[in-house]
């Protein structure tokens, strides 16, 4: 285990430690000793990948390292992770992670789920984690479909999916993951693809960083139950007319031809539309404001996307969405327990539960 130093409040719940620093890291470094167990073709593979040659950037011994995960197929996730890690309960893992990075504050906690599990029976707890912007980095892999029981319907299914459960089309209307994060007061909320390692790889780098609770969208393939979903943002004839590169402080434009399309926002409505730019609409364009305190331009962002299945026309933002700076949840709480002991000493938990409330039951 790695050295570390307590702070006063070390006998309370409120640990603040300080990790020990490490020397040269690799990505071999963390890789467990499992076999990964995941459908061939899986996009699953790729992220894994990613995340264990990102891992030696945060310069944190193994053992100050933890992944938490719910159930899924992404939620396999610790196993392969050479840190500590839990396999978890259905849903349950921002509820799980938020503890521990409560009171292990030495720790760079991290919560894998897929949609099902995060947006499902975890929703709850989901969006609690982001209101109270615990310093949590919660990698949400989204493949519109319950992979692990076979092909379901999910919460970000599109309206009229064929599945086992829903043979004449899925009635229900489809949760778009970033704008329920955004409505949450999530303070960073971001979107990459499995398939663009040096993306995906810039986003996690980005959420690193913030403090707080920090959401990633990851689109990732299920070539099983629900192949090619995201095909439109991957093919190479596609990608370039339907995806939007997100860059802070510049113009929102892309495509081909030299970006030939572009984001406007619409003086009627204030909503926001993709236009052909012109020189006469190109001083509208959008400028990308990831830091904006207002949620109302990263929320618009997001609603770009509407989380049905990519049609023509369609077009898709892809990186950081909001970036934004938060009281964090358990550096309030700690300076809170630290203001109680200075003001009433430690307290007396025999004394507490035995309070003026309690009853004698005589015979």
């Amino acid at each position: 285990m790695s050295e570390a130093v307590a702070s006063p409040l070390a006998s309370s719940t409120a640990l603040s430690l300080v990790p020990k620093a490490v020397g040269v890291q690799s990505m071999k470094d963390f890789k467990s000793d499992q076999e990964v167990r995941w459908c061939p073709g899986c996009g699953d593979y790729a992220i894994l990948a990613a995340v264990q040659s990102f891992m030696p950037e945060l310069g944190l011994a193994r053992e100050n390292v933890v992944f938490v995960s719910g159930i899924g197929c992404s939620s396999r996730f610790p196993y392969y992770m050479n840190t500590y890690g839990m396999h978890s309960i259905h849903g349950r893992a921002p509820a799980i992670a938020t503890g521990l990075a409560a009171s292990r504050r030495d720790l760079s906690v991290w919560v894998v789920t897929g949609d099902g599990d995060a947006l499902s029976i975890g929703g709850n707890h989901l969006i609690h984690a982001l209101r109270r912007n615990v310093n949590l980095k919660i990698l949400l892999f989204n493949n519109r479909i319950y992979g692990l029981t076979k092909g379901q319907y999910s919460p970000t299914s599109e309206v009229g999916k064929i599945t086992k459960s829903t043979p004449m089309g899925s009635l229900d209307a489809p949760f778009n993951p970033l704008s329920l994060a955004i409505g949450a007061e999530a303070s960073f909320v971001a979107r990459t693809i499995d398939s663009d390692r040096k993306h995906l790889q810039s986003v996690l780098r980005a959420a690193a960083a913030h403090e707080g609770t920090a959401l990633v969208e990851i689109y990732q393939n299920c070539n099983i139950f629900n192949d090619g979903a995201f095909d439109v943002l991957k093919d190479k004839s596609t990608a370039e007319s339907a995806l939007i590169r997100l860059e802070h402080g510049a113009p929102i434009r892309f495509g081909p031809e030299g970006a030939a399309r572009g984001v406007v926002r619409d003086p009627r409505t204030g909503d926001l539309a993709v236009v052909d730019v012109t020189p006469e609409n190109e001083a509208d364009l959008l400028v990308h404001d990831a830091h904006s305190p207002s949620p109302t331009h990263a929320f618009a962002l997001s609603r770009l996307t509407d989380g049905t299945a990519f049609g023509a026309g369609a077009a898709t933002p892809m990186g950081v969405f909001r970036d934004v700076a938060r009281p964090v949840y358990e550096t309030d709480m700690a300076e809170q327990l630290e203001s109680a002991v200075t003001r009433q000493g430690q307290g007396d938990l025999a004394k507490l539960l035995a309070g003026n409330d309690t009853w004698t039951v005589v015979g």
